[in-house]
Protein backbone atom coordinates (compact mmCIF):
# COMPACT_ATOMS: atom_id res chain seq x y z
CA UNK A 1 0.00 0.00 0.00
CA UNK A 2 1.01 3.37 -1.11
CA UNK A 3 1.69 5.70 2.00
CA UNK A 4 2.32 9.42 2.09
CA UNK A 5 5.81 10.87 3.16
CA UNK A 6 3.89 12.13 6.31
CA UNK A 7 2.79 8.57 7.02
CA UNK A 8 6.11 7.32 6.45
CA UNK A 9 7.43 9.43 8.77
CA UNK A 10 5.06 7.71 11.40
CA UNK A 11 5.68 4.16 10.44
CA UNK A 12 9.65 5.08 10.87
CA UNK A 13 9.22 6.64 14.32
CA UNK A 14 11.67 4.45 15.32
CA UNK A 15 14.15 5.76 13.69
CA UNK A 16 14.38 9.59 14.79
CA UNK A 17 17.16 10.95 11.93
CA UNK A 18 14.85 9.17 9.38
CA UNK A 19 11.48 10.39 10.55
CA UNK A 20 13.21 13.74 10.62
CA UNK A 21 14.02 13.54 7.01
CA UNK A 22 11.50 12.51 5.44
CA UNK A 23 9.21 15.46 7.37
CA UNK A 24 11.08 17.57 5.96
CA UNK A 25 10.52 16.67 2.29
CA UNK A 26 6.89 16.52 3.06
CA UNK A 27 7.23 20.12 4.93
CA UNK A 28 8.71 21.72 1.65
CA UNK A 29 6.31 20.55 -0.72
CA UNK A 30 2.66 20.61 -0.75
CA UNK A 31 2.38 17.58 -3.64
CA UNK A 32 5.25 15.53 -1.91
CA UNK A 33 3.00 16.18 1.18
CA UNK A 34 -0.05 14.43 -0.15
CA UNK A 35 1.08 12.14 -3.25
CA UNK A 36 1.37 8.61 -1.66
CA UNK A 37 4.85 6.43 -1.77
CA UNK A 38 4.50 3.20 -3.11
CA UNK A 39 7.81 0.97 -2.82
CA UNK A 40 8.93 -1.64 -5.41
CA UNK A 41 11.74 -3.79 -6.06
CA UNK A 42 14.37 -3.15 -8.55
CA UNK A 43 14.63 0.43 -10.66
CA UNK A 44 11.36 0.30 -12.50
CA UNK A 45 7.74 -0.93 -12.48
CA UNK A 46 5.87 -2.26 -15.07
CA UNK A 47 1.96 -2.06 -15.06
CA UNK A 48 -0.88 -2.00 -17.13
CA UNK A 49 -2.53 1.48 -17.66
CA UNK A 50 -7.02 1.21 -18.03
CA UNK A 51 -7.78 2.89 -21.19
CA UNK A 52 -11.03 1.85 -22.30
CA UNK A 53 -13.33 -0.70 -20.11
CA UNK A 54 -15.22 -3.77 -21.86
CA UNK A 55 -18.53 -3.17 -23.32
CA UNK A 56 -21.79 -4.15 -21.34
CA UNK A 57 -25.53 -3.93 -22.52
CA UNK A 58 -28.32 -5.96 -22.49
CA UNK A 59 -30.27 -9.68 -24.26
CA UNK A 60 -33.34 -11.15 -25.08
CA UNK A 61 -34.55 -14.45 -24.30
CA UNK A 62 -32.43 -17.19 -26.37
CA UNK A 63 -29.85 -14.50 -27.45
CA UNK A 64 -26.03 -13.74 -26.63
CA UNK A 65 -24.33 -11.06 -25.58
CA UNK A 66 -21.49 -9.16 -28.22
CA UNK A 67 -17.78 -9.88 -26.58
CA UNK A 68 -15.86 -6.95 -25.49
CA UNK A 69 -12.76 -6.50 -23.79
CA UNK A 70 -11.46 -3.28 -22.14
CA UNK A 71 -7.91 -2.16 -23.27
CA UNK A 72 -4.95 -1.83 -21.02
CA UNK A 73 -1.48 -0.58 -22.63
CA UNK A 74 1.71 -1.74 -21.08
CA UNK A 75 4.12 0.80 -19.14
CA UNK A 76 7.03 1.02 -17.74
CA UNK A 77 7.97 3.80 -15.07
CA UNK A 78 11.74 3.95 -14.23
CA UNK A 79 13.46 5.72 -11.17
CA UNK A 80 15.58 8.02 -10.97
CA UNK A 81 18.58 9.02 -9.01
CA UNK A 82 18.04 12.72 -7.03
CA UNK A 83 20.57 14.01 -4.40
CA UNK A 84 23.47 15.97 -3.48
CA UNK A 85 26.75 16.35 -1.35
CA UNK A 86 27.43 19.15 0.60
CA UNK A 87 30.19 19.77 3.11
CA UNK A 88 31.02 21.97 6.22
CA UNK A 89 34.24 22.58 7.06
CA UNK A 90 35.79 21.39 10.32
CA UNK A 91 36.58 25.02 11.48
CA UNK A 92 32.60 25.67 11.37
CA UNK A 93 31.82 22.78 13.11
CA UNK A 94 34.58 23.65 15.52
CA UNK A 95 33.55 27.32 16.01
CA UNK A 96 29.59 27.34 15.76
CA UNK A 97 29.08 23.85 17.06
CA UNK A 98 27.32 20.34 15.07
CA UNK A 99 24.28 22.17 14.47
CA UNK A 100 25.56 23.98 11.90
CA UNK A 101 25.88 20.90 9.70
CA UNK A 102 22.20 19.85 11.21
CA UNK A 103 20.86 23.38 9.09
CA UNK A 104 23.12 22.75 5.65
CA UNK A 105 21.39 19.34 5.76
CA UNK A 106 18.08 20.52 6.24
CA UNK A 107 18.61 23.34 3.40
CA UNK A 108 20.33 20.50 1.14
CA UNK A 109 16.57 18.50 1.72
CA UNK A 110 14.65 21.36 1.33
CA UNK A 111 16.46 21.97 -2.20
CA UNK A 112 15.74 18.33 -3.15
CA UNK A 113 11.95 18.66 -2.40
CA UNK A 114 11.55 21.70 -4.18
CA UNK A 115 13.83 20.76 -7.02
CA UNK A 116 11.50 17.14 -7.40
CA UNK A 117 8.29 19.21 -7.26
CA UNK A 118 9.55 20.77 -10.22
CA UNK A 119 9.85 17.57 -11.74
CA UNK A 120 6.83 15.97 -11.43
CA UNK A 121 5.19 18.60 -12.60
CA UNK A 122 7.68 20.00 -15.68
CA UNK A 123 10.24 17.25 -15.82
CA UNK A 124 10.63 16.37 -19.40
CA UNK A 125 13.23 13.42 -20.68
CA UNK A 126 13.41 14.74 -23.99
CA UNK A 127 15.60 17.81 -22.33
CA UNK A 128 17.10 15.85 -19.79
CA UNK A 129 16.60 12.37 -19.74
CA UNK A 130 18.06 11.69 -15.88
CA UNK A 131 14.74 13.55 -14.42
CA UNK A 132 11.43 12.50 -14.19
CA UNK A 133 8.63 13.13 -16.96
CA UNK A 134 6.35 15.04 -15.56
CA UNK A 135 2.86 15.87 -15.26
CA UNK A 136 3.19 18.46 -18.58
CA UNK A 137 4.48 16.12 -20.79
CA UNK A 138 2.17 13.07 -19.69
CA UNK A 139 -0.86 14.94 -20.10
CA UNK A 140 -2.48 14.89 -23.42
CA UNK A 141 -5.46 14.12 -25.44
CA UNK A 142 -9.22 15.24 -23.65
CA UNK A 143 -6.90 15.29 -20.62
CA UNK A 144 -5.65 18.46 -21.87
CA UNK A 145 -8.00 21.44 -21.84
CA UNK A 146 -7.81 25.08 -22.92
CA UNK A 147 -9.67 27.69 -20.58
CA UNK A 148 -9.84 29.77 -23.79
CA UNK A 149 -9.05 31.68 -26.83
CA UNK A 150 -8.18 35.39 -25.70
CA UNK A 151 -4.93 36.65 -26.88
CA UNK A 152 -2.41 36.35 -23.91
CA UNK A 153 -4.60 34.07 -21.91
CA UNK A 154 -7.95 33.68 -20.80
CA UNK A 155 -9.64 34.58 -18.06
CA UNK A 156 -10.57 31.20 -15.55
CA UNK A 157 -14.45 30.79 -15.47
CA UNK A 158 -16.01 28.70 -12.85
CA UNK A 159 -17.44 27.07 -15.19
CA UNK A 160 -13.95 25.76 -16.91
CA UNK A 161 -12.59 24.99 -13.44
CA UNK A 162 -15.62 22.75 -12.70
CA UNK A 163 -14.84 20.87 -16.27
CA UNK A 164 -11.62 20.05 -15.52
CA UNK A 165 -12.38 18.53 -12.02
CA UNK A 166 -14.87 16.22 -13.73
CA UNK A 167 -12.44 15.38 -16.31
CA UNK A 168 -10.94 13.43 -13.92
CA UNK A 169 -11.97 9.96 -12.12
CA UNK A 170 -12.27 10.28 -8.46
CA UNK A 171 -10.35 13.43 -7.51
CA UNK A 172 -8.57 14.14 -4.66
CA UNK A 173 -6.40 17.56 -5.61
CA UNK A 174 -6.02 21.02 -7.27
CA UNK A 175 -2.68 22.26 -8.78
CA UNK A 176 -1.84 25.72 -9.20
CA UNK A 177 0.34 29.06 -8.38
CA UNK A 178 -0.59 31.16 -5.78
CA UNK A 179 -1.99 34.24 -8.06
CA UNK A 180 -4.57 31.57 -9.13
CA UNK A 181 -5.41 30.93 -5.83
CA UNK A 182 -5.51 34.13 -4.89
CA UNK A 183 -7.82 35.21 -7.80
CA UNK A 184 -9.88 32.31 -6.59
CA UNK A 185 -10.68 33.96 -2.95
CA UNK A 186 -11.57 36.96 -4.74
CA UNK A 187 -14.34 35.63 -6.74
CA UNK A 188 -15.37 34.09 -3.53
CA UNK A 189 -16.12 37.11 -2.00
CA UNK A 190 -17.62 38.99 -5.14
CA UNK A 191 -21.32 38.06 -5.05
CA UNK A 192 -21.74 38.00 -9.09
CA UNK A 193 -19.09 35.51 -8.89
CA UNK A 194 -18.99 33.07 -6.37
CA UNK A 195 -17.01 30.32 -6.25
CA UNK A 196 -17.09 27.29 -2.92
CA UNK A 197 -13.99 28.42 -1.20
CA UNK A 198 -13.58 26.43 2.32
CA UNK A 199 -11.03 26.10 4.50
CA UNK A 200 -8.92 23.30 6.34
CA UNK A 201 -5.91 22.26 8.36
CA UNK A 202 -3.13 20.20 6.44
CA UNK A 203 -0.95 17.57 8.74
CA UNK A 204 1.31 20.70 9.76
CA UNK A 205 -1.15 22.99 10.93
CA UNK A 206 -1.04 25.44 7.95
CA UNK A 207 -4.48 26.58 6.82
CA UNK A 208 -5.65 25.35 3.09
CA UNK A 209 -7.89 26.13 1.00
CA UNK A 210 -9.98 23.92 -0.79
CA UNK A 211 -12.47 24.48 -3.94
CA UNK A 212 -15.78 22.43 -4.20
CA UNK A 213 -13.74 20.28 -1.44
CA UNK A 214 -10.59 19.64 -3.25
CA UNK A 215 -8.05 20.94 -1.31
CA UNK A 216 -5.68 23.39 -3.59
CA UNK A 217 -1.93 22.72 -3.68
CA UNK A 218 0.36 25.45 -4.09
CA UNK A 219 3.42 25.05 -6.20
CA UNK A 220 5.53 28.29 -5.37
CA UNK A 221 9.35 28.41 -5.98
CA UNK A 222 12.05 25.82 -7.09
CA UNK A 223 15.41 25.14 -5.35
CA UNK A 224 17.04 28.02 -7.64
CA UNK A 225 13.99 30.32 -6.46
CA UNK A 226 12.31 30.50 -9.86
CA UNK A 227 8.56 30.23 -9.90
CA UNK A 228 7.49 26.55 -11.40
CA UNK A 229 4.20 27.82 -12.44
CA UNK A 230 4.58 31.25 -13.71
CA UNK A 231 2.45 33.06 -16.44
CA UNK A 232 5.18 32.12 -18.97
CA UNK A 233 3.27 29.51 -20.61
CA UNK A 234 2.72 29.94 -24.25
CA UNK A 235 -1.02 31.30 -24.64
CA UNK A 236 -3.27 30.13 -27.48
CA UNK A 237 -2.36 33.29 -29.00
CA UNK A 238 -0.54 36.72 -27.98
CA UNK A 239 2.51 35.05 -26.46
CA UNK A 240 4.02 33.34 -23.65
CA UNK A 241 1.78 34.99 -20.44
CA UNK A 242 -0.38 32.32 -19.87
CA UNK A 243 -0.37 29.72 -16.68
CA UNK A 244 -1.91 26.31 -16.26
CA UNK A 245 -4.04 24.57 -13.22
CA UNK A 246 -3.88 20.91 -12.63
CA UNK A 247 -6.51 18.66 -11.07
CA UNK A 248 -5.56 14.93 -9.78
CA UNK A 249 -6.22 11.96 -8.60
CA UNK A 250 -3.76 10.66 -6.16
CA UNK A 251 -3.97 7.16 -4.79
CA UNK A 252 -3.72 3.57 -5.70
CA UNK A 253 -5.60 3.84 -8.52
CA UNK A 254 -4.60 7.04 -9.56
CA UNK A 255 -1.50 9.39 -9.55
CA UNK A 256 1.47 7.77 -7.26
CA UNK A 257 4.99 8.49 -6.11
CA UNK A 258 7.11 5.46 -6.60
CA UNK A 259 10.55 4.56 -4.90
CA UNK A 260 13.20 1.87 -4.07
CA UNK A 261 15.19 1.99 -0.45
CA UNK A 262 13.02 5.92 0.81
CA UNK A 263 14.76 9.00 1.29
CA UNK A 264 18.54 8.73 2.51
CA UNK A 265 21.12 11.08 4.45
CA UNK A 266 24.17 9.32 4.72
CA UNK A 267 27.12 10.70 6.55
CA UNK A 268 30.46 10.29 5.33
CA UNK A 269 32.93 11.60 7.67
CA UNK A 270 35.85 13.82 7.00
CA UNK A 271 37.52 13.69 3.91
CA UNK A 272 40.88 13.15 3.08
CA UNK A 273 41.17 16.07 0.45
CA UNK A 274 40.23 18.89 2.21
CA UNK A 275 38.85 19.09 6.61
CA UNK A 276 35.18 18.79 5.69
CA UNK A 277 32.84 16.33 6.19
CA UNK A 278 30.44 15.47 4.12
CA UNK A 279 27.01 14.37 3.81
CA UNK A 280 25.02 12.82 0.64
CA UNK A 281 21.52 13.51 0.76
CA UNK A 282 20.17 10.79 -1.86
CA UNK A 283 16.77 9.12 -3.26
CA UNK A 284 14.98 6.79 -5.81
CA UNK A 285 11.96 8.33 -7.33
CA UNK A 286 9.66 7.72 -9.95
CA UNK A 287 5.93 7.89 -10.63
CA UNK A 288 3.05 6.35 -12.06
CA UNK A 289 0.10 6.79 -13.69
CA UNK A 290 -2.52 4.01 -12.90
CA UNK A 291 -5.41 5.52 -15.07
CA UNK A 292 -5.24 7.56 -18.25
CA UNK A 293 -8.33 10.11 -16.42
CA UNK A 294 -5.99 10.31 -13.21
CA UNK A 295 -4.75 13.77 -13.80
CA UNK A 296 -6.19 16.84 -16.18
CA UNK A 297 -4.59 20.02 -17.25
CA UNK A 298 -6.07 23.45 -18.27
CA UNK A 299 -3.97 25.35 -19.57
CA UNK A 300 -3.88 29.08 -21.54
CA UNK A 301 -4.72 31.04 -18.24
CA UNK A 302 -4.11 34.61 -17.71
CA UNK A 303 -3.36 36.48 -14.35
CA UNK A 304 -6.91 37.71 -14.30
CA UNK A 305 -10.27 37.98 -12.24
CA UNK A 306 -12.30 34.93 -12.61
CA UNK A 307 -15.38 35.05 -14.61
CA UNK A 308 -18.82 32.90 -13.99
Amino acid sequence: MALTLVEAAKASSGDVVRSAIIELYARSSDILQVMPFENISGNALKYNREETLPGVGFRGVNEGYAESTGILNPVTESLVIAGGDLDVDKFILDTQGEERRAVQEAMKIKALSLRLTLSFLKGDTTVNPKELSGLQARITGDQLMSAGSTGGGAALSLNKLDELIDQVDNPTHLIMNKAMRRRLTQAARNPSVGGYITYDIDAFGRRVAKYNDLPILIVDKDNENSDILPFNEAASSGGATATSIYCVSFGDEGITGIQNGGIQARDLGELETKPCFRTRVEWYPGMAIYKGRAGARLRHVGDLPLVV
